[in-house]
């Protein structure tokens, strides 16, 4: 057992702590392969010797904490986030319906769906059952944006 063992394993480690922070989500595979090598890496030195033991142990403190901190650093994470900003809208004119008006169902209500009445399509939710495809509808219910129908 050799001191470049140790050093190799701790570049490993620190690498693969690395990924898991930066380029990884979560806690995965890489996160947790990177912490085993660097407990191996202080067993390896303490193997060695006491004082090559200690120095390892505050070498990987020193680079966790640091590794720590870079994780919580705002600007790491700035340059991982999304910088886009959805600006489109969905608009429902409901206003020329009315409870009794009929339509043809263009998907299947299940039980969600759309329908299409006199020329415009609409999203519009079945009561309680599922309603098929090209199948005759009348509304039952406007509430605001929400169109309740069940088949004629």
């Amino acid at each position: 057992m050799t001191i470049t063992l140790v050093i190799l394993l701790l570049i490993a480690a620190i690498a693969l702590l690395l990924l898991e922070i930066l380029v990884i989500p979560g806690v995965g595979i890489t996160g947790i392969l990177g912490t085993l090598l660097m407990i191996a890496a202080l067993v390896i030195a303490y193997q060695i010797d006491s004082t090559v033991g200690n120095l390892t142990l505050v070498g990987a403190t020193v680079s966790s904490a640091g590794l720590l901190i870079l994780a919580f650093r705002s600007k790491t994470w700035e340059r991982l986030s999304q910088k886009a900003e959805i600006k489109a809208k969905v608009e429902y004119h409901t206003e020329g319906l009315q409870v009794g008006d009929t339509g043809t169902t263009i998907t299947r209500l299940n039980p969600i769906g759309t329908v299409r009445f006199d020329e415009e399509t609409y999203e519009a939710r079945s009561k309680a059952e599922f309603i098929g495809e090209n199948t005759r509808v009348e509304i039952i219910n406007i509430e605001g944006h929400k169109i309740t129908v069940q088949p004629i």
